[in-house]
């Protein structure tokens, strides 16, 4: 089955940076879009990057420019840069695929940004 595992969360200050990896098993991963999400408290669900099979990014606008998705195919794992982070980037964030049977999640990583 589809396993996801997010690492990489914690407390960081603002302006700081964090690099959240999500590592994938279950799928041929090189063939997939991968997506982040993030919920904060009391907030819905918000895609914040994808990245697609053949390398194109997109962001959510208030990330661009500070967050940056990439993913290592070899190591079926995909990243999230995120520098000058911001007390509005407190959240858990997720790891997503959507495959044939529908999405699949992570279990999730905190991130907190202290202002």
């Amino acid at each position: 089955q589809v396993q996801l595992v997010e690492s990489g969360g914690g407390l960081v200050q603002a302006g700081g940076s964090l690099r959240l990896s999500c590592a994938a098993s279950g799928i041929a991963f090189s063939l997939y879009t991968m997506n982040w999400y993030r919920q904060a408290p009391g907030k819905q669900r918000e895609l914040v990057a994808s990245i697609t099979n053949n390398g194109k990014t997109t962001y959510v606008d208030s990330v661009k420019g500070r967050f940056t998705i990439s993913r290592e195919n070899a190591k079926n794992t995909v990243y999230l840069q995120m520098n000058n982070l911001k007390s509005d980037d407190t959240a858990v964030y997720y790891c997503n695929v959507v495959v044939i049977m529908g999405g699949r999640w992570g279990q999730g990583t905190q991130v907190t940004v202290s202002s």
